[in-house]
């Protein structure tokens, strides 16, 4: 079957009638088509997605861990051993660092920077999933495809998120998406090698970005495939000796490097990170063995009310005639395997089935293809009550939630953002509905996209009333006026993933180990393991007139005032208290109105 057939075709013997498709308005049928609107929603969507980079705090711990590690490698010059707040830190491979490092010497230091690579990872995979839809199943198919990936809330809170998981999430979309166009049956055997060596080069920039499971992901999902569909001769042609020599190509020279500057890098990385991690509990990130299918859930939004037809398109056969390749299948197959994979793990955490999502994407898209005037109806009415539960459950949830008058405030303030992007999905589930009606389907599929993105936008600037306080950025400007290059700064028994960014320096641990257990058995002397070590250095500096800041927990405050630390309070939320050793403000800071 080639891939200009249409899904709702069948491979027919030459010369055979073809039956018409259902009836579809031309205006409708014609926006697939239109090169000009694809390509306004294309500009649109990497213009709001790059420019919402900037709107919010860095939020810990993943986006100022990462901004961190890229802002280290950035002032060291050092782009072999990764550091975090100065300590050897090698529980990810580098190719995140490298990309924000690079960044930075290109745009300077700031929110959007650190997030730059994060949101064009998220376009890239949106493009690749459009295109795989495309070229393998019809043109329309591919622009579904891409107005639900660019559109599900799971793919664009990933795009706008400083982590890892976007990042291996587009390269194992390229790794699919390869795959997908290479082994379809229509490939030239030029296509075929190209595309391949798509896929190979892509898992070894995701074994750059996460590991092992950049190419341990992709290859159980071929197994299963062949297993699957007993198309054994797929081996012959994935290319196996030039994706190889590409993949180590890419892939080794930095694990080579690495470990000739830091010998203990191998055994930490490959065995403490992947095997003992994935298989013994003790990281505090365990979850019941559904954890990750409640999260599917919402963060298929606003696609929900399709996911059945979805998941039964991956089991459909593609025309009435037995295809070679069934991409289907395999989308199917990559799908539930990473799901599984991922819930048997001890270790599990939101952002690790964010490659799902291009599968499902694909899936939809198919589905979508086919669906009837009923079913678009129930998935476009099901978003309305989404959309209309969604704004009026938040006035119940700012008063059964809130603990205490400062988080009731934070609720109070985000309600605006959820009512909004509550009304603009009931908006746009009606939109959808009403064109169903009038059988515009592609209409209908751009109205639920639209929204989709746009509340999903709506809901991440929204939590700025969340982050900043959990960044501690309010305290920014009290500390920068007693701050200098001299001060020595302490965090104790915590590590302010976010402030340390923004301080655009290391702190000094104090009692605090945590991720960093490794790097300081390597380098002890770069903390200080003991509260009390830290007490006499505190009073040392004291009366030698050498000025320090600590960032304490209150908590940690009470104890120090309990052992009579002389100190004095620079700045405090709720979360951490900030305080100096001299007693006595500094004359710019009397000085200030």
């Amino acid at each position: 079957m080639t891939a200009a057939l249409h899904p709702r075709q069948s491979a027919l013997p030459t010369g055979a009638p073809v039956p018409a498709p259902g009836p579809v308005p031309v205006a409708d049928a014609a926006l697939h088509r239109s090169r000009r609107l694809l390509w306004v929603l294309l500009g649109l969507f990497i213009v709001v997605t790059l420019y919402a980079l900037g709107v919010r705090t860095l939020v810990p711990p993943d986006e100022g861990r990462y901004a961190e590690i890229g802002r280290e490698m950035f002032a060291s010059g050092d782009w072999i051993t990764t550091r975090l707040n100065g300590i050897k830190y090698f529980e990810k491979p580098p190719l995140q660092a490298w990309m924000n490092a690079l960044t930075y010497s290109v745009f300077g230091l700031g929110e959007w920077q650190a997030r730059l690579w994060t949101g064009v990872c998220g376009i890239f995979g949106v493009l690749m999933t459009a295109w795989a839809g495309r070229t393998v199943f019809s043109p329309r198919t591919g622009w579904y495809a891409g107005l639900v990936l660019a559109s599900s809330l799971y793919w664009v809170a990933a795009g706008q998120i400083n982590s890892l998981d976007m990042s291996l999430a587009a390269m194992m979309t390229a790794s699919l998406a390869g795959l997908l166009i290479a082994q379809r049956d229509a490939a030239s055997a030029a296509e075929r090698r190209n595309w391949m060596l798509v896929t190979w080069a892509a898992m070894a920039l995701a074994m750059l970005t996460k590991g092992l499971v950049g190419i341990v992901l992709p290859g159980a999902v071929l197994v299963l495939y062949t297993l699957a569909s007993r198309d054994w001769r797929i081996w012959q042609r994935l290319h196996l000796g030039k994706g190889l020599l590409l993949f180590f190509a890419i892939a080794a020279p930095w694990f080579v490097l690495v470990a000739q500057r830091n010998p203990e890098q191998p055994y930490f990385f490959f065995i403490h990170e992947h095997f003992e991690r994935f298989l013994t509990p003790g990281h505090r990130r365990e979850g019941a063995w559904y954890y990750f299918l409640v999260l599917l859930l919402p963060g298929m939004l606003p696609w929900l009310g399709f996911l059945p037809q979805s998941l039964l398109a991956g089991r459909r056969q593609q025309g009435a005639r037995k295809p070679r390749f069934q991409p289907r299948l395999l989308l199917l197959i990559w799908l539930v395997f990473i799901m599984v994979f991922f819930s048997a793990s001890s270790s599990k955490l939101p952002g690790y089935i964010v490659p799902v999502f291009p599968a499902l994407a694909l899936l939809t898209a198919v589905a979508l293809d086919t669906v009837g005037r009923r079913q678009q109806l129930v998935g476009s009415g099901l978003l309305c009550l989404i959309g209309g539960l969604l704004a009026a459950a938040m006035p119940l949830a700012i008063h059964g939630t809130a603990r205490h008058a400062a988080e009731l405030q934070k609720l109070r303030d985000y309600q605006p953002w959820v009512l909004a992007a509550g009304c603009i999905l009931l908006t746009g589930g009606a939109a959808a509905c009403a064109l169903a009606h009038k059988k515009r389907s592609e209409a209908g599929v751009l109205a639920i996209a639209v929204s989709g993105f746009v509340a999903t936008h709506l809901l991440l600037a929204g939590f700025e009333v969340f982050g900043r306080d959990r960044a501690g950025i309010d305290l920014l400007p009290a500390i920068t006026a007693e701050i200098t290059p001299a001060t020595t700064v302490y965090s104790v028994g915590t590590y302010e993933q976010s402030l340390t960014f923004y301080l655009r320096r290391p702190v000094i641990l104090v009692d605090y180990w945590d991720e960093f257990t490794f790097g300081l058995e390597q380098e002890p002397h770069r903390s200080l393991p003991r509260f009390e070590d830290f007490i006499a250095a505190w009073r040392r500096d004291a009366g030698a007139g050498v000025a320090d800041l600590a960032i304490v927990s209150p908590g940690r405050y009470a104890d120090l005032q309990q052992q009579g630390v002389a100190m004095r309070v620079v700045a405090r939320d709720q979360r951490r208290i900030v305080v100096s050793n001299q007693l006595v403000q500094p004359q710019t800071m009397r000085q200030q109105p």
